[in-house]
């Protein structure tokens, strides 16, 4: 077992010396008639090992975070810039309000019980909270098809229509 293990250990270190040597060989300076095909095998593999991952990582990086980061900021500034008197508002600092004036860069909230007024930049502003519960309810009006289903009614002849079909596919059986 000893002696199996001993062999393995110096087989590989022979493969290790042979590489390493190779490797320092290959930049010898007496070998000079391979120039123009080493030259050119190693210019178009240099470019397949070093440049062409650094472009592929690029552009991972970027359509992995600088691409949904921009549509982020994009979407903060257009709910920021379409704030209205009324809507219910989060700041950054988790400071919940109604909106009761807007100016150019500020907004003025009222918060608490006791009708607190606060002037805040439009920056701050994280989340609209009134234009999220809008765009569900548009969502759901969307999604209901009729009235009856929004009312949470139901139909009287939809289970005769069921029955028949039960019946129907209990004859064709």
């Amino acid at each position: 077992m000893k002696k199996k293990i001993i062999k393995l250990a110096a087989g590989s270190l022979t493969a290790a010396y042979a590489t390493a040597f190779s490797a320092m060989s290959a930049f010898a300076e007496g070998e000079a008639d391979t120039t123009t095909t080493a030259a050119t095998a190693s210019s178009s593999s240099a470019f397949f090992t070093l440049v062409l991952p650094l472009i592929i990582m690029f552009a991972l990086l970027y359509f992995v975070a600088i691409k949904p980061q921009k549509k982020r900021e994009k979407e903060m500034k257009e709910m920021q810039e379409s704030l209205q008197v009324g809507d219910e508002i989060v700041t950054g600092g988790g400071i919940v309000g109604i909106i009761v004036r807007t100016g150019d860069d500020t907004v003025v909230i009222e918060t608490g019980g006791e009708r607190h007024k606060l002037r805040i930049k439009t920056w701050a502003i994280t989340e609209n909270v009134s234009a999220a519960e809008r765009m569900k309810e548009a969502k759901n009006a969307a999604s209901a098809k009729s009235p009856l289903s929004s009312a949470k009614l139901v139909d009287d002849d939809e289970p005769e229509k069921k029955s028949k079909k039960k019946k129907s596919s209990d004859e064709e059986e």
